[in-house]
């Protein structure tokens, strides 16, 4: 499933094509995704312009000059082509190609959005569990996917203060906590094992051992700074591409070329030579060193 950068990777690819445009038209190729489409929704898209386009911890948020927003979520193999209509274009850092005549016309092209001056924005998911909604901007913080949300880990809200006040007296593993999105919004596996090995912090560990009563234990500081670096390192680098992931142009991320640990078992750590263990918690495979971690 898509992680922070790669969201936030396709919404930087989506941002020079939708935002400030109108959506002329929309073509729905199916009655929802993994949920059903909003009532009307194809009407009340038509016709709104695209006035902001951001990210919210997995989700990307159009808001419309109809005062409603546009949520979008990936699910496990959700992905956007723009294609221009009028020859490869440079639009921001993106390029895009010309394919109109094939755009959403696909087994698996489930959503089309027909854009002012011939750009198309094809959304393709075989799996059909991303989700689209479309709601007025005013329920957006009591939103159901989005209330409670914790803080952003890129945001100026986040850092060794905050962890530490969430983590006392919490006695879940490292691991666990850190991918709570009532904690930290959109932090996922991937980052969170990779953020950890350079840490140097056990997954297993319990999050209460890192809270000091009077001071800031300087092992969040570090993992702070850890969780923040390999973010902004795998979005520079287009994401992860592991199985379906791919940006707006249908290039692959390439961080994967980075991972130090995760789905690495049996190989060396790349600190100490160690062979990267295995483990599943809550259902999720984890990796690290059980020498440079602990």
């Amino acid at each position: 499933m898509p992680e922070l950068p790669e969201v936030e990777t396709v919404m930087r690819g989506l941002r020079p094509v939708l935002e400030g445009c109108r959506i002329e038209g929309v073509t729905l190729r199916r009655a929802g995704l993994r949920f059903p489409f909003p009532e009307r929704f194809a009407e009340r898209l038509a016709g709104s312009r695209v006035t902001t386009l951001r990210r919210r911890a997995k989700y990307i948020l159009a808001g419309l000059d109809s005062g409603e927003v546009l949520l979008i979520h990936l699910g496990m193999t959700g992905r956007f082509t723009v294609f221009s209509g009028q020859g490869a274009q440079n639009l921001g850092e993106f390029y895009f190609e010309t394919a109109a005549g094939e755009a959403g016309q696909g087994p698996h092209d489930h959503v089309v959005l027909a854009l002012e001056g011939g750009a198309r924005v094809v959304y393709t998911d075989p799996r059909r569990f991303g989700i689209m909604d479309l709601f007025p901007e005013v329920s957006l913080a009591s939103h159901k996917l989005l209330g409670g949300i914790g803080v952003e880990p890129l945001g100026n809200e986040f850092s060794a203060d905050y962890l530490a006040e969430r983590f006392r007296g919490k006695a879940a593993p490292l691991k666990a906590a850190l991918l709570d999105q009532h904690i930290i919004a959109g932090l996922g596996n991937i980052y969170v094992c990779e953020a950890l090995h350079r840490a140097g912090l056990s997954p297993r560990r319990k999050s209460r051992t890192l809270v000091k009563k009077k001071s800031v234990d300087p092992r969040l500081s570090e993992l702070a700074r850890h969780i923040r670096d390999v973010l902004s390192e795998a979005i520079t680098a287009g994401g992860s591409t592991l199985q379906d992931f791919a940006h707006t142009d249908g290039a692959s991320g390439a961080f994967q070329q980075r991972f130090l640990v995760y789905d690495r078992e049996g190989e060396p750590c790349m600190k100490c030579g160690a062979p990267i263990l295995r483990l599943v918690q809550s259902g999720r495979s984890t990796f690290y060193c059980r020498h440079c971690q602990t």
